[in-house]
């Protein structure tokens, strides 16, 4: 065989072997191990490559910003921080039409920009938003799907976890990644709250319509206090974390140290976190990095392998002697990761297809940080989509609430699904959007 038909044959084999059930870093290591071994006809060969790439993977201080904004991310949830970024964003909103579910978005909003984790999002919001949003007269299907659609703002609004899984495999800036997410996050949020008001105002049978709540009593004094109280601690972390990257203060990785203590004390000065909360946060954080280190790992010995077998090459090549031009490219990425979000996760998704397009994505000259957006944007349409929307997943177990179905949250969050793509297309017709604050 070529390394055409190996590169080609190892693509098949990896979808095989993660359709059937394998863990996706382990399916990337065997396919990687034995594409080599075939490339190279030799087993120690295959085994010294592998190894080289594992040692190299990790061994970049970049990749310490993974367990540090994980770390910050975890803490900022187990301090329930999302209820009180909810009780605020339901101040403002309230008097609206949708008023709950634009809360909701503005709650997460804030939210994501100091977790960067869709599915902490997702599991929050579930507890504290949709409980309230039924009660009030909102359907149950609406609710899960407006906190649904509004979690994966936590993978675009920085910082984000898949935007710096895409800065380590595409060898990019994270800190650039970063700045290219703001715009994108939040005309993301912004367009869910206008579509909150329009089905709310178009379509009433599948909202629901609430009862008018009493307004409890209380001085304006009293609510800028409490709201102040609530809120200031989560803006100035915001402030600290992602104002200390764009003015050039930190790197990325020192950001999410001063992050993570920033959450602790926060968490701690909120009495909300005890020793036994922080060590079962660090525990958890290292089970989520070791499970981030082997996708890594693997993904890079999925690289070399690709690499050796020379099908990334004759892949950019092929789409450039078609002339498929940019666009025409961007067409059918898209639509290849909208179709992988329906039986693979996110990171999976990216792991797989990035060490691929992204040589031919710098070929055609294509800006790899909005290239980026893009990626995560389309990707993170999968975690609403069926059979495998993961976030839907996660709502559906954090809901203990045998009267909401899984079906009810993937309908509910159809609306949204398709607002993203709007959204996409249009960070696809105008670059600017991503990249004008570079």
């Amino acid at each position: 065989m070529s390394g055409i038909e190996i590169g080609l044959a190892s693509l098949a084999a990896l979808l095989v072997l993660i359709y059937a059930g394998l863990h996706v870093s382990i399916a990337l290591a065997l396919v990687s191990f034995f594409g080599i071994w075939a490339l190279r006809d030799n087993p120690d060969h295959a085994a010294r490559i592998l190894s080289l790439a594992a040692r190299e993977s990790i061994s970049s201080y970049l990749f310490g910003v993974v367990p540090l904004f994980v770390l910050m991310g975890l803490v900022v949830s187990r301090a329930d921080i999302g209820r009180d970024t909810f009780d605020v964003a339901n101040r403002v909103f309230h008097r609206l039409r949708g008023g709950l579910g634009m809360a909701t978005v503005g709650a997460n909003s804030i939210f994501a920009a100091i977790t960067g984790i869709s599915i902490a999002s997702a599991a929050v919001f579930a507890k504290v938003a949709v409980p309230e949003m039924v009660r009030i007269g909102y359907t149950r299907r609406f609710a899960a799907g407006v906190v649904a659609g509004s979690s994966i703002l936590g993978m675009m609004i920085p910082p984000s976890l898949l935007l710096i899984l895409y800065g380590i495999i595409a060898e990019q800036s994270v800190g650039r990644l970063f700045i290219a997410g703001i715009m994108p996050g939040l005309l993301l949020a912004f367009a869910f709250c206008v579509g909150i008001y329009l089905m709310a105002r178009l379509a009433p049978g599948f909202t629901g319509t609430p009862v008018p709540q009493e307004a409890r009593k209380i001085s304006l004094l009293a609510m800028i206090a409490d709201s102040s109280v609530k809120l200031v601690p989560i803006v100035l972390l915001v402030a600290l974390v992602l104002g200390g990257i764009y003015g050039g203060i930190f790197t990325p990785t020192e950001a999410g140290a001063i992050g993570a203590l920033g959450a602790i004390l926060i968490a701690v000065a909120k009495r909300r976190m005890g020793p036994r909360t922080l060590w079962g946060v660090t525990l958890e954080t290292g089970h989520i990095t070791a499970a981030i280190c082997f996708l890594i790992i693997a993904a890079t010995m999925y690289s070399r392998m690709l690499a050796l077998s020379g099908l990334p090459a004759f892949l950019t090549q092929w789409i450039i002697g078609v002339d498929l031009g940019i666009y025409g490219f961007l067409a059918f990425y898209v639509l290849v990761l909208i179709l992988l979000g329906t039986i693979l996760d996110s990171s999976s998704i990216m792991l797989i297809t990035l060490p691929l397009v992204v040589p031919i994505a710098a070929a055609l000259q294509i800006d790899l940080i909005w290239f980026g957006i893009i990626t995560v944007l389309a990707v993170e349409i999968g975690l609403l989509t069926p059979p495998l929307g993961l976030s839907v997943y996660v709502i559906k177990g954090a809901l203990d609430d045998p009267t909401i179905s899984l079906n009810d949250v993937f309908i509910g969050a159809a609306p949204f699904a398709l607002i993203m793509l709007l959204i996409l297309i249009l960070i696809i017709a105008f670059p600017p959007i991503a990249i004008g604050l570079l």
